[in-house]
């Protein structure tokens, strides 16, 4: 949301200190030390555990051979797996807090955390090689590299009486200090500065340098200024690259400004600047303290997870996919099996040169605004920066954030409101199904190679339900499994006791939230358990699929969106000249969708789609493709309103009945999940057995039948059941429910 907020924290708040050490472990956070007022520094440690915004004042053990870290400030204090590092800091000499004596350190302490909440204590880690020199306001980052699994802790620039700007490696299995040799152009000598390791870079930016004057750097007691230059270290070949100099100009006010003191925090691949200080004032005797908010956007964003089916319609789709972190938006993709009739006359414009969403490569820096406002989606809104590319040297893009009224903005066009937004707060609900071209049988233990479900997720509570009607249900989780359906034939097979006819569905599930195939294309599978009967005659013929040119197998734009999910019913037809082009490449243009032609989607149509996040340095690469089917007319919905209400030795299983084009419902069929040895042979498919056949909308499934069921761990552990319902037609798409369990002892028969 952008947007600040104040927590009700409570326990042992700490007082307002500043220059601490701070650190982040998961959900709790760690404060040590730092300037409580002028001259009075702490060396007292906090932790506050921020899923339950609650402090708490910690006191770790003292080290076994020495004294625990004097109060101090301007200290480094860095987190690698259960340990924080301390090294240096200023102290005050004297007692008197109003007589400051101030004594720089180079003391270096390890402190051992309990999981989750807690420390164990302090120790002072026997060293190797020459200790760096005392030093205040330095920074200090961890970088293990992937083939070399040695961390190594990292100490650039600070403050002892003059700034500095060396660089010292500490190896943390061997605790031992060394000087690498650096190339390339070492920045300034600076303090209080930030440094965040993305990938296997270390980005410094601002801090204190020295005034230069007449291209000459000034002495180290000469003046001083606030900088906004901007470097990065590649940590694995020890080489300085600038990406902002400090005498580069900003008239467009397109850059953070120069500051000291500020903060930085790395997010996935993003690196966010917040406020710090640009100076001294002597007019106003005070200093100027910043209050905007930047970020970076270091390189394109990763692929998301492959698109999840959550409904389909005869003409839409109602689709979903895990988000990516730090985006602006995502550009969602179709792949229609029947040829698409090429557009003539349209031109393929792309985005204008100027705009974020630029193909090349690079960085990209945007102001972040405090609050963002809601972009209409599924449109998505960004700034124009006038000439960014010239600004910045190593395609380093920097522009805005998109926000209210702002001048000079270019827009995106994006599909009307025939393509719209339905954003999923704990929202479940029926989903299509896909119709086979070979016959099969329905036994006991039922398993197919796709699914289509509603997909929802129950807490273990003794009453609860699914409303895959309601837009906001507390009882189901947002989080979706990616689902198909397959329809098959099946004739006269006796399942506990119900004679089956006619056609109905067999039902698995990618049981991972990103399935190892590229794409749901899949045969039915034929399934006999030996119960069928012997007057099984009319099974259909096998359709052989129509063939398609590969000229025609292209990939249509349905829009760009700002969030994670979309209702479907249209996409863009591209234009004539780029009929040929089978895929969009990573950053390539999106084209001006005002100039495009839109096609429906068809009933019983398969369709693929696949998506890709898209960021300040362009489109990232696409997910694995997805394939969904659209509906055939006539078959009944999904049962909605599913409640689980839970008894001594069973549960009770409820539903509501959904709507149905041909008929009145013949029958609703309900199924679990249940273990077998196929399940370890292919875990992300699910076997379902069908524990109810009959015309009420409810059913019991007694303990035997959970005891043989399969536990689910693709997300949450839960045990899935599906419920479909049949008219005329046959049988149409299943609700498909996750009911989640607390801990779960796995048992193997």
């Amino acid at each position: 949301t952008n947007q600040w907020f104040l927590p009700a924290v409570r326990g042992d708040i700490p007082p307002g200190c500043a220059a601490h050490g701070f650190v982040c472990d998961g959900t709790r956070i760690l404060v040590f030390g730092g300037m409580v007022e002028y001259g009075r520094y702490s060396n007292d440690l906090y932790e506050l555990q921020a899923s339950r915004w609650l402090w708490k004042k910690v006191k770790p053990q003292a080290p076994s051979n020495g004294s625990p870290p004097c109060p101090r400030l301007g200290h480094s204090f860095s987190l690698y797996g259960n340990k924080c590092y301390l090294f240096g800091g200023l102290a005050n000499e004297s007692e008197d807090s109003n007589n400051n004596i101030p004594r720089y350190l180079n003391d270096f302490y390890e402190l051992e955390l309990q999981h989750g909440s807690g420390v164990v204590g302090w120790s002072i880690p026997v060293t190797k090689g020459i200790l760096p020199s005392p030093r205040e306001s330095h920074t200090a980052i961890v970088y293990c590299r992937k083939d070399v699994g040695s961390p190594k802790m990292y100490i650039f620039g600070g403050m002892c009486g003059c700034r500095l700007n060396d660089l010292w490696e500490l190896d943390i299995e061997t605790m031992t200090w060394s000087r690498p040799e650096t190339k390339g152009t070492v920045p300034l000598p600076r303090s209080l500065h930030t440094a965040n390791v993305i990938g296997n870079k270390m980005y410094v930016f601002g801090g204190w340098v020295p005034q230069s004057t007449g291209g000459e750097i000034s002495t180290p007691d000469g003046e001083w200024k606030c900088t906004g230059s901007f470097s990065y270290l590649n940590l694995d070949t020890t080489e300085w690259i600038g990406l902002i100099s400090d005498c580069q100009e900003d008239k467009s006010n397109l850059l953070p400004g120069p500051r000291a003191g500020h903060c930085a925090v790395a997010v996935g691949t993003r690196l966010y600047i917040w406020s710090g200080r640009d100076g001294y004032r002597k007019a106003w005797n005070n200093q100027v303290c910043c209050k905007d908010l930047w970020y970076l956007d270091t390189e394109r964003p990763q692929a998301p997870s492959q698109v999840q089916l959550i409904r389909a319609t005869t003409n839409s789709f109602q689709l979903k996919w895990d988000e990516v972190p730090t985006v602006e938006g995502y550009l969602l993709q179709l792949h229609a099996d029947s040829p698409v009739p090429p557009v003539a006359g349209i031109p393929g414009t792309g985005i204008p040169e100027t705009s974020v969403l630029s193909s090349q490569g690079g960085c990209s820096l945007r102001q972040s605004p405090q609050s963002l406002p809601s972009v209409p989606y599924p449109e998505m809104k960004v700034d124009h920066p006038s000439q960014t590319n010239n600004l910045i040297p190593n395609n380093v893009q920097v522009a805005l954030s998109s926000s209210s009224k702002v001048e000079g903005k270019e827009k995106i066009a994006a599909p009307e409101n025939k393509v719209t937004q339905e954003t999923m707060k704990n929202h479940a609900d029926a989903t299509g199904f896909r119709e086979s071209n070979a016959p099969s049988h329905l036994p006991v233990c039922t398993s197919s190679a796709q699914t289509s479900a509603n997909v929802g997720e129950l807490h273990d509570l003794d009453k609860q339900s699914v409303n895959p009607d309601a837009s906001v249900s507390s009882t189901v989780s947002s989080t979706q499994t990616m689902v198909t359906q397959q329809a098959v034939k099946t004739e006269s097979s006796s399942t506990n006791g119900a004679v089956v006819k006619d056609e109905t569905s067999l039902t698995t599930f990618n049981s991972k939230s990103e399935a190892a195939e590229t794409a749901y294309v899949m045969p039915s599978t034929r399934v006999n358990t030996g119960q069928t009967n012997d007057s099984q005659s009319s099974r259909a013929p096998q359709r052989p699929p129509a063939p398609v040119k590969t000229r025609d197998r292209r990939w249509c734009d349905v829009g760009i969106f700002k969030n994670n999910s979309a209702v479907v019913n249209q996409f863009y037809l591209l234009p004539e000249e780029t009929m040929n082009i089978n895929s969009k490449t990573e950053g390539a243009d999106v084209p001006d969708y005002r100039l495009l032609k839109k096609q429906d989607l068809f009933p019983g149509t398969v369709y693929r789609f696949r998506v890709a996040a898209i960021n300040g340095c362009g489109i990232g690469p696409f997910s694995k493709i997805s394939e969904f089917k659209t509906c055939i007319p006539g078959f009944p919905g999904a049962p909605s309103t599913v409640k689980i209400t839970k008894s001594v030795d069973c549960i009770h299983l409820s539903w509501e009945p959904p709507a149905s084009p041909s008929g009145n419902i013949l029958e609703y069929s309900a199924y679990l999940a249940i273990r077998s040895t196929q399940l370890q042979e292919n875990p992300s498919q699910l076997v379902f057995m069908r524990i109810y056949c009959g015309l009420k909308t409810s059913c019991i499934v007694t303990a035997a039948q959970l005891s043989n069921a399969h536990v689910d761990y693709s997300s949450r552990p839960a045990i899935v059941f599906r419920i479909s319902a049949k008219n005329e037609r046959g049988y149409g798409p299943a609700t498909q429910v996750r009911w989640l369990q607390g801990k779960v002892t796995v048992t193997h028969s």
